[in-house]
């Protein structure tokens, strides 16, 4: 009753404007929260309502795949963090801050200095056939994640050192990488045979990025439109769009080879894209999990709705 009693008093006393202000917040939460649950329930409904198939007899479309991910032949993509060899990586390195609010008080919050994830292509292979997958704007489930702890903008040492609580209070810095390794791969995407000349095109886009991203300052004079030091999503298309109108300007004719199966993104965003470390049936339970617990907060966040506005003019 002594929290509940504080809780309330609290409300109480908040200015129009600041009870506002939590009116909104929490009315933000409970839409965000349904959004996440439909997303959620949605992406497993489909996973569970999608045949898989086979490379070697999949139509051309949507299609839902399992099997193991190799990488291609080439240069190895390698996680930027921890310099593993991999099929995809996502990173963040995150900065410790302090700030004073309006009342005085000190709080300590992580902001996210640097951040990425690969966009290099790799292969499926399900025994019956292979089959290359591009996996940018794909949402990645990775089996690989970890989380360290460190004193400079960039890691000196792999997360086996300085991790933990005593890594966590002595490092102003915390690095997070999520890789996909080869073996075994859950894909749901848009499947089509193209041209070698189609996947050759795609590869030299890839080789003209990775050329760009060598060259900092000049990719941010190129494509920072907004003038704020980063390539957010907006930006880094238009760099894809331009790389891709480069690489095709200097083609002079297609190379006639056999045809080569690949997987995508869908040009239709209702359709998810989805590559993941784990089996289909895991997948669906993450996700129902995942709305499981965005209705409980929703659930939380109206029932603290009604019971500031009822403290508040009861």
């Amino acid at each position: 009753m002594t929290m509940v009693g504080g809780l309330a008093g609290f409300v109480r006393g908040l200015d129009p404007m600041e009870f506002a202000v939590l009116l909104a917040a929490l009315g933000a939460v409970a839409l965000a929260a349904f959004v996440f649950i439909w997303r959620n329930l949605r992406r497993a409904r489909i996973i569970e309502d999608t045949p898989t198939a086979r490379v070697r007899s999949a139509a051309q479309g949507y299609v839902e795949l399992e099997g193991r991910g190799r990488l291609l032949d080439g240069p190895a993509v390698r996680a930027p963090l921890t310099g593993m060899e991999c099929l995809w990586w996502r990173f963040k390195v995150e900065r410790r801050e302090t700030a004073v609010d309006s009342r005085g008080r000190r709080f300590t919050s992580w902001n996210t200095i640097h951040s990425g994830a690969s966009d290099d292509l790799f292969l499926f292979d399900d025994g019956t056939g292979t089959c290359v997958i591009d996996p940018h704007g794909a949402d990645v489930v990775p089996g690989a994640r970890q989380v360290w702890y460190g004193g400079s903008e960039w890691p000196r040492v792999g997360p086996r050192t300085g991790t933990g609580l005593l890594g966590a209070i002595g490092g102003n810095y915390r690095y997070t990488e999520e890789r996909l390794m080869p073996g075994r791969l859950y894909a749901l995407g848009w499947f089509r045979t193209v041209s070698n000349a189609d996947l050759s095109l795609s590869e030299e886009v890839s080789a003209l990025l990775r050329q760009w991203k060598l060259d900092g300052p000049r990719l941010l004079r190129r494509f920072d439109a907004n003038g704020d030091g980063t390539i957010d999503g907006g930006e880094w298309e238009g760099a894809r769009q331009v790389a891709l109108e480069q690489i095709q300007a200097e083609r002079q004719e297609e190379a006639r080879e056999p045809a080569t199966n690949t997987l995508a993104r869908p040009d239709e965003g209702r359709y998810p894209f989805i590559l993941a470390a784990t089996p289909q049936e895991a997948l669906t339970r993450r996700f129902r999990l995942r709305a499981a617990g965005a209705l409980a907060a929703q659930g939380v966040a109206l029932v603290l709705l009604l019971w500031a506005i009822a403290v508040r003019h009861g």
